[in-house]
């Protein structure tokens, strides 16, 4: 596989992935058409923030399957159209957390102390003692806003160092704010009560200018600290109020656009702490950010959940060897139950009983979609297949249940129409992990879910299967193994062949010829 890395990162991770046995290609200056040629052959694209992953460029790399950011944020990356694409997105957010952490902490002694200003005046020769009186962080009071990854590993810190931490999020529970030593509160309070206020967003279209002059004016005379994404604080509204004595001071490490241009009016004050962007700059941070990234990049080629996808369910490591069997069941359920149903997909339930119930599924579940839309030639994965059932009006439910009447866990995939038609696949692992369709359509059966298969309904009657065993073999399809079952004695029967390839379509006008063939349907699963 082929892996275009248009930023750079360190050997580390690029040694991660030729170990792999993967092709690995840098062009840390392609842009334009230069970029499009470079990514149209590409199977894996790595970047940071300086390459832009524009609904162009993924359009132009039609075997694309993963993009792995070498950082945190992913506002340079169009996952919407990646997503459309089916191209997963991954970033790595525990890589550089302790040291974008690290240089906030920083960032707020150095504006709380005047550290830069005085620094540079005794450097020039002048003993300033007296000019910079500091503020102690103890005892005072930090805004959070953004109670992410670095967001609480920020809060952890200043907690320790004696500081209230005030915190705005949204999308975090009171009691997980609790225990990182935050008080949750709105973004006014936050802001009203913070000596210091300090921004751990990413940026998207709700944050963008979330912190501007109103914001900035309810801070009043205290800081602000942002070692988070650029354009996230209105640039222009900052410099203004550090200017005219409203802010005591600030301390920025991102911009919204870099490099920060000379002529900015932040760099008009000295009360402005500016550093070009460093937060995950540490020898550490860039090992741990690589290596992650590229270990997502090699799950992804290799057909593995990703750890960290943004566009995609992803599975633990640690969960990944337990469930990674019940994936392809999944699949080949959806599969089979989508070709057995005469009609258009109206909906579709997912559910897991037993143990696996007690696992985190989505992964899962989204296999099962991808299974059921592959034989409506849709341009399907697990990463779009969610979306397209969307798109497409399909109603998805999924359900779990910890109790299993024959089996340890199963796993059941229905399709139905809109005229009550329906189609129910079960799939289970037997002894030593071996995948098996226990069930279809409420008949039992074992049948391997792997390679060809071809599935019969017919009358419940003697030399039926005889009959269908002499076409096979007169078309040259050998059966591999043969699964039967029936509703009652002389009623309908429905038997699942395993074969070693797919039955010609002679060999099924044959058959339905036979007013005692009721159906047959000849399906591929995964292994083909």
């Amino acid at each position: 596989m082929r892996v275009l890395v248009t930023d750079p990162i360190t050997d580390v991770g690029l040694d991660v992935l030729r170990d792999a046995g993967h092709e690995v290609e840098t062009g840390y200056e392609l842009e334009g058409d230069d970029l499009l040629e470079a990514v149209s052959d590409a199977n894996a694209m790595i970047v940071r923030s300086g390459t832009e992953v524009t609904e162009e460029v993924l359009t132009a790399a039609e075997d694309l399957v993963i993009v792995g950011r070498a950082g945190i944020g992913v506002d340079n990356i169009d996952i919407e159209a990646a997503t459309d694409q089916g191209v997963i997105v991954a970033n790595a957010p525990e890589g550089n957390v302790r040291a974008a952490a690290e240089h906030t902490v920083a960032m707020t002694f150095a504006t709380a102390r005047s550290i830069p200003e005085a620094h540079i005046r005794l450097k020039n020769g002048e003993w300033a003692k007296s000019d910079y009186l500091g503020t102690e962080l103890n005892g005072k009071t930090m805004g959070v806003v953004g109670l992410g990854r670095v967001g609480q590993e920020v809060a952890k810190k200043l907690d320790a160092l004696g500081m209230e931490v005030a915190a705005y999020d949204p999308y975090i529970s009171e009691e997980r704010a609790e225990r990182i030593g935050a008080e949750l509160v709105g973004l006014e309070e936050s802001l009203e009560r913070a000596d210091f206020l300090t921004v751990h967003t990413p940026l998207t279209p709700e944050t963008e200018g979330l912190i501007g002059e109103e914001e900035l004016d309810t801070l009043g005379d205290g800081y602000l600290i942002n070692c988070a994404r650029g354009g996230v604080v209105d640039e222009e509204a900052l410099a203004t109020k550090v200017g005219d004595g409203t802010l005591a001071g600030a301390a920025l490490d991102v911009f919204a656009e870099e490099p920060l241009s000379p002529d900015s009016s932040l760099l008009e004050y000295d009360e402005v702490i500016v550093t070009p962007h460093l937060g995950a700059s540490t020898e550490a941070a860039q090992e741990n950010v690589a290596t992650s990234t590229a270990d997502q990049v090699n799950a992804a080629l290799a057909g593995e959940p990703v750890a960290n996808a943004l566009n995609a369910p992803s599975i633990d490591e640690s969960a990944f060897p337990r469930l990674e069997p019940y994936i392809e069941i999944a699949e080949t359920a959806g599969k089979v139950a989508a070709q057995l149903l005469d009609g258009r997909i109206e909906n579709i339930e997912v559910v897991y009983e037993g143990e696996i119930a007690d696992e985190s599924i989505e992964f899962v579940t989204a296999s099962a979609l991808k299974g059921i839309f592959e034989p409506l030639k849709w341009q399907v994965n697990a990463v779009n297949a969610p979306q397209i059932a969307d798109e497409r009006g399909v109603d998805v439910t999924e359900s779990k249940t910890r109790q299993s009447e024959d089996f340890q866990s199963l796993l059941s995939v229905t399709v139905s129409d809109d005229n009550g038609n329906e189609i129910s696949v079960d799939g289970t692992l037997f002894a030593d992990n071996d995948p098996r369709i226990v069930r279809v359509d409420g008949y039992r059966v074992d049948a391997i879910p792997h390679g060809n298969m071809v599935v019969t309904r017919n009358a419940d009657e003697p030399g039926v299967i005889g009959f269908i065993g002499r076409v096979m073999g007169e078309y040259d399809v050998n059966i591999a193994g043969m699964f039967n079952a029936r509703e009652t004695i002389g009623g309908t029967a429905l038997t699942v062949y395993n074969v070693d390839s797919p039955m010609p379509d002679e060999a099924k006008e044959d058959l339905e010829a036979d007013e005692r063939i009721i159906e047959i349907n000849d399906i591929t699963l995964n292994g083909q």
